[in-house]
Formats: C-alpha cells, structure tokens, sequence
C-alpha cells in the first residue's frame, strides 16, 4: 500500500540591510567594487580590532521585525559562531542565539494562509569565495565580510514549493516598502536556505531533514524543493532514512548534491564580549501593529506616531523626518537608545 506523504519546508532568509557601512566597522558596503578595497583591521581581524556595532542597522533591523509583526526585545545579545571557513577570517560569525532581536510574528501568503516567524536576528555577513577566476584555485574576496544582515526564520508550516514561492515573494514586498533592504537577489542582498522534509500525511512528529544553501531565485528555491522533496519520499518508501546534511542546488544540472554534513554542535556559541547591542526603544503602540503594503497607514496614525517619538527624551536618532511615505513611517516608531 503506497504512502501519501507531506513536504515541510522551513525558510531561512538572509536580508543585508540598507547601510552605507558595515555592521561593526566604517568600510563601505559598496557592491561591485574591486576586491579586498573595503577592507580595515575589525573586517580582517587583526590582532587589537574591537568591532563598534552600528545604531543604523539596529534601526533597520528592528524596523524590519515591527513591518512582520515581531514582537522587538528591549535587549538582545549578540555571540561568537564558531567554525573554519576560508572566507571567514576571525574563525567566528557574530550573531545571535539564544536572545534575539525578535520573536513571534506571522506573515499572510494568501488563500486564507499565514506562516509563522519564529525569530528574526542580526548577524554579519562572511566574505566571498571565487571558484571561477583563477584555473585551480579560490580566491577570496572580502569586501562582503562584516556587512549587516537579518536572518528571518520561519516556522516549518509550508507545505508546498508554490507555498514557498508565495512566502518569499509577500515577504520580499514588505521588506522593500519598508525600506529595510533592497532585496536584490542578483547582488546577493536577499539569499535563502530551505529546510525541507517529508513525512506521512497524518503523522504529528517531523522527521529528518536536510537544508539546502544559498538559493538566489525564487524559482530555484522551487524547483529545489520539488527535487529534495522527491528524494526524501523515494528515500522512505526503499525502507531507508535520511542524513541530515546541508545540501546545494545546481540550477544547471537541475539537481541537488550533498555538501557537508550538518554539525550544529560542532559551532560552540559564546558570548561576543565586545558587542553590546544598545536598547530598542519601541515608540508608542501603533509600532506593534504597522501597516503593511495594501494597507497604507493614515496621515494621523503616522502624526501621533511622530509626536510620541519626539515626547521621548531618552531618545536619539540623526536624521528623523515625518515624511509621508513608509520608511519615515517606520523610522518614525523605531529608535535606539543612547547611553
């Protein structure tokens, strides 16, 4: 008797902020530039260089969590991922774990459907590996290391690969109209990693599942998906069991290929003891529910939002204008709070 199984997907979406520096030094965020020019002691790690954390990617991460309805920490804490790779030069990633920025949001896809947001956290990005420039070797590129990014991590409540696409797609929308990134996946800007899995229909526990890396399209996390997800289920029907692995599409070949396998525990997370991430100050209320594309906030929700972020003295923040357009809306209700 034949089994009828289910997918479940879990979506990592890797967002690099707006920034015209880097997220814990002053180096350019410049795409395109020639390589290893926006580099300094705190992007290459050298011994002495203390990183000093950017108030304007907080703003913009947390600006980002209030557009998906996350609920915003007061403090969150940053920690050292450990592991080797060649375009990471500290041997760490600062990121975060345990205390987040924010938690607990949902995002509407359509059809009566909604997706849980389990966390959103920000963290910096690595450098960059080039296969293809020199015959025999990688190069390295570091330019990209340090630049500030959120990760937003659903809960695995997707249940097809159009599912997927629909996520992505309304969440890329929110993300622009809030002005948080320019979510230029061609650049790099926007990058997603599935979780995907496969269990019988019915069966409340989820089984194994394997992540596949750094999709650039919304159509290659598809059709990814559609390929992995094939797999898991031939892989049960033969009576085996699947490695939990990280995997890697090849949009070329139209296949999916295993990488490395997958060890969490081998990255021991310690606290960044140099990085502080200064206090989120939420302005009023209307920050808790913003408006989202569709929905345009009114001319007077956004004045009291206004006036309610400059009634606070224990505020700072260059720059702010009431503007009627939603990034002023949002910078409007987000601050950090100086010491």
């Amino acid at each position: 008797m034949s089994i009828t199984y289910e997918m479940i997907v879990g979506l990592e979406v890797h967002v690099q902020l707006k920034t015209r520096t880097k997220a814990f030094c002053r180096c350019s965020t410049s795409f395109g530039d020639h390589p290893n020019t926006n580099t300094c002691p705190v992007c290459l790690a050298l011994p002495g260089a203390l990183p000093v954390l950017n108030a304007r990617a907080v703003e913009l991460a947390a600006r980002a969590a209030l557009a998906l309805g996350l609920e915003v920490h007061e403090r969150s804490v940053f920690a050292r991922k450990n592991y080797f790779y060649p375009d990471l030069p500290k041997g760490y990633q600062i990121s975060q774990f345990d205390r987040p920025l924010a938690e607990r949001g949902t995002l509407a896809i359509g059809g009566g459907r909604s997706i849980g947001i389990t966390r959103i956290h920000m963290e910096e990005d690595a450098g960059k590996s080039v296969h293809d420039r020199f015959a025999g070797f990688t190069a390295i590129d570091l330019n990209r290391a340090g630049v500030p990014l959120i990760e937003i991590v659903s809960e695995p409540e997707i249940r097809s690969s159009a599912e997927a696409g629909a996520y992505l797609r309304a969440l890329k929308e929110i993300l622009l109209y809030a002005e948080v990134s320019d979510c230029s996946m061609e650049e790099g800007s926007l990058r997603v990693d599935a979780n995907v899995s496969a269990r019988p229909v019915g069966e409340p526990s989820y089984r194994t599942r394997t992540e596949i890396k750094n999709l650039n399209s919304f159509s290659n996390v598809e059709r990814a998906l559609e390929i992995e997800y094939a797999r898991h289920c031939a892989v049960h029907e033969a009576g085996g069991s699947i490695v939990q692995q990280t995997m890697l599409f090849d949009a070329h070949k139209n296949e999916v290929r295993g990488a490395r396998s997958k060890e969490e525990a081998g990255r021991r997370l310690l606290r960044a003891p140099a990085v502080e991430p200064p206090p989120c100050a939420i302005a009023d209320p209307l920050a808790r529910t913003p408006d989202q594309p569709g929905r345009a906030p009114s001319a007077s929700a956004k004045d009291a939002s206004y006036r309610s972020f400059r009634s606070r003295q224990d505020c700072r923040c260059s720059g702010l204008k009431c503007k009627m357009h939603s990034g002023a809306y949002y910078h409007a209700k987000v601050c950090v709070r100086r010491p």
